[in-house]
């Protein structure tokens, strides 16, 4: 029996508080992060990611009582990012509650983190986050970026990403700067280009508008639908999500 599809709910953190924009701009506030994990955990997620969206731009740690809060009050895995740079930071963060770290910047900046990682505590518990966006002068056509989409690594997403798995990274988290936020669908040429060269599990990100766009991503590969916005004001629930996705065909929890 194939492995179920996951339904992630995420939570874009910027100083306690959960916000969210278009293309990682204009941030607007969307309510309290422990009040919203709790909700979808009742709702059925099968997971939660929480994204300090803020840490790694004003050079500084994801808050571990707001982890450890969230963690005492939900009883599903949690994968945090943010401002994540050492080991030691990673034992911090699954020690106040979280079961995955998701790394981005500190990654690209030096990849021998991934090792360590993988290393310290399994793959299981490093996730890469890759945040592409088109761009022509890349092999694949795709670029990865940092600082919330703003500035390019000047690295070929495909080729990070089978890097990033091959070091030790259990899952990516591929994240469409061109599509976030935008609520016209997930990137499914980028979700197919990613899962020609990833093993790994595939998280799809960026785009979900409605319980409708998650067949296609998983039908171009991807393990686990990842949204943020359309939960977060009740317009979309997981289990519409979930009852689009069986319809596809796929096994959910």
């Amino acid at each position: 029996m194939s492995l179920a599809i996951r339904v992630i709910p995420c939570l874009d953190v910027d100083r306690g508080r959960v916000v969210k924009g278009v293309r990682f701009k204009d941030l607007r506030d969307a309510g309290d992060p422990v009040e919203l994990a709790a909700k979808y955990s009742a709702q059925g997620a099968d997971e939660i990611t929480f994204l300090d969206v803020t840490a790694t731009l004003d050079d500084r740690n994801t808050t571990l009582d707001l982890v450890r809060h969230t963690a005492q009050n939900v009883f599903i895995p949690l994968t945090v990012g943010g401002g994540i740079r050492s080991v030691a930071d990673v034992g911090k963060l699954l020690e106040s509650g979280a079961d995955k770290i998701s790394v981005n910047s500190a990654a690209l900046k030096d990849p021998s983190l991934i090792d360590d990682i993988a290393a310290h505590f399994g793959a299981q518990v490093c996730v890469i986050s890759v945040d592409a966006k088109r761009d022509g002068r890349m092999p694949s056509g795709f670029v990865v970026t940092t600082h919330g989409g703003q500035k390019s690594a000047e690295r070929d997403a495909l080729e990070w990403a089978t890097e990033a798995s091959e070091r030790g990274a259990g899952e990516v988290l591929l994240n469409s700067i061109d599509a976030d936020g935008t609520k016209e669908g997930f990137d499914i040429e980028m979700i197919r280009a990613v899962r020609a060269v990833v093993r790994v599990p595939l998280v799809a990100s960026g785009g979900a508008g409605k319980a409708s766009d998650a067949p296609a991503a998983y039908l171009a590969g991807a393990d686990a639908v990842l949204a943020a916005s359309i939960f977060h004001h009740d317009n979309v629930l997981i289990s519409d999500v979930k009852r689009e996705l069986e319809k596809a065909g796929a096994v959910v929890r």
